[in-house]
């Protein structure tokens, strides 16, 4: 069964302690988490306090200090994308027509069935819950790539974009492989970017992030009762998808009983929700990605051959970072124009000691590595000053340093004079080129310290 998520959180508000609770308890045995307050003035606070996992308000009209309808307004301010259901002793056809112009949900008179309160709540929450979805899809459309922001002219890099560019505006299935960090996402952002579906969601999912059960639940969604914590339908993110594009991610991560179903839908355009009977209709295009070999997993029997075949309809190899160094300057340049903005400081000016050890380092971590060592030296280097080599981690430092000098490159490798730079050169950069440390360190005089940086050129 999928596991539960955490519950959703509806605030109670209503000064008869007694009908609180008794209200409380009932939402509460239907899976949401209830917050109470006796009046406006805590409700507010609480409010406050836990905007950001409310999803329903539930607030008695008239309390000792505030109308209801009166604080719907200080409501939608605080909490946006919460609902708000009214409840009243008395209700009349007047205040319930200005309780819905100002905003609530519905408007309810106490005393009517538990049912019918379930129901008013479950809608309510339904609705909010689909309000923040959107809310979060539309913030993914504000960060979308297309292929003239995947920054680099590598020519590795300008051959995977001519492919996706070609399969783009065909509803062909894409694959794109490549390593972690690699700007994965980013191409299957342009591909949707540049699709006949670019005005519908993109919805991107990170197989590899949620365990099997729960991964199914956030796919296909769920019907009410199909396990514990299922107070509602939900709608998975390939309905969510619907006439858009769904990116799955790390997809060689995906359990075998969910390659099947995922197969049904890029077959027939169909699934089955968990718990339900009906199958239901998907119109989505599906770009995946993997840093693995899938036709080797199919091969080992870890993947559906089935699935792979299906999937690869098209490839497009993502290159490592490794495989395109000429844009490491043009990446750093943008990110830390990127970074500026985003710390509100002057834009930060790599050295040239810096530029070459960025582009000597390795970047197993591909571009996601090299965008989190620049934001490190954003946040550190004090504004004003040039980004520098010691502005830069310790392993770029150590991969990048310079090799040996000439006359010592046609030495042993393994003799005690050229093991002795290597470890002199390492405790000088520990000691970010304090030569009085690096001495302590090692264990030697100054004097001796600096005899040898002179005979090894350090």
């Amino acid at each position: 069964m999928p596991a539960a998520t955490s519950p959703e959180t509806i605030l109670l508000i209503d000064d008869e302690n007694q009908l609180r609770t008794i209200t409380a308890r009932l939402l509460e045995l239907e899976g949401y988490a209830v917050l109470q307050a006796p009046d406006a003035y805590r409700g507010l606070a609480l409010l406050a306090e836990h905007a950001a996992d409310i999803i329903l308000i539930l607030c008695d009209v008239k309390l000792p200090d505030a109308h209801g309808v009166e604080l719907l307004p200080r409501f939608k301010q605080k909490a946006p994308l919460a609902e708000v259901v009214l409840l009243t002793a008395y209700g009349t056809v007047p205040d319930s027509v200005r309780a819905m112009k100002a905003g609530a949900f519905d408007y309810l008179t106490k005393g009517d069935s538990d049912d019918q309160l379930v129901v008013v709540v479950n809608r309510a929450v339904a609705k909010a819950r689909l309000q923040r979805r959107v809310a979060e899809l539309e913030k993914q459309v504000g960060q979308r790539a297309t292929f003239e922001t995947i920054i680099g002219r590598a020519p590795a890099l300008e051959a995977a974009k001519h492919l996706a560019r070609q399969v783009a505006p065909t509803e062909a299935t894409v694959l794109l492989e490549g390593p972690t960090g690699s700007g994965k996402e980013l191409f299957a952002q342009a591909i949707h970017e540049a699709s006949e579906r670019r005005a519908k969601p993109f919805v991107a999912v990170n197989c590899s992030a949620f365990s099997k059960d729960l991964l199914e639940s956030e796919l296909f969604g769920y019907k009410k009762g199909a396990f514990t914590g299922a107070v509602a339908d939900k709608k998975g993110l390939i309905e969510e998808a619907s006439g858009g594009t769904l990116f799955l991610d790390e997809i060689g991560e995906l359990e075998l009983s969910l390659q099947a179903k995922l197969l049904r839908v890029l077959e027939s355009q169909e699934f089955m929700k968990v718990g339900d009977t009906k199958p239901t209709r998907a119109n989505v295009r599906v770009v995946a990605a993997t840093n693995r070999s899938l036709k080797q997993e199919a091969e080992q029997g870890h993947f559906r051959p089935d699935l792979y075949y299906r999937l690869s309809v098209f490839v497009v190899p993502v290159p490592p970072l490794s495989a395109r160094r000429a844009d490491v300057t043009e990446l750093t340049a943008s990110f830390l124009r990127y970074f500026a903005g985003k710390l509100r400081r002057p834009v930060l000016v790599p050295t040239e000691a810096a530029l070459q050890l960025l582009q000597a380092y390795p970047w197993p971590g591909n571009v996601r590595e090299l965008r989190n060592v620049l934001e490190r030296a954003a946040i550190l280097t004090p504004a004003g000053q040039p980004l520098d080599a010691a502005g830069l981690p310790l392993d770029v430092q150590l991969a990048a340093a310079p090799g040996p000098s000439a006359s010592l490159a046609l030495e042993d490798e393994r003799s005690l004079r050229n093991a002795e730079m290597h470890h002199i050169r390492r405790i000088l950069l520990e000691a970010n080129g304090n030569k009085a440390e690096a001495a302590r360190v090692l264990g030697i005089a100054h004097t001796t310290l600096y005899r040898k940086i002179q005979e090894y050129g350090l």
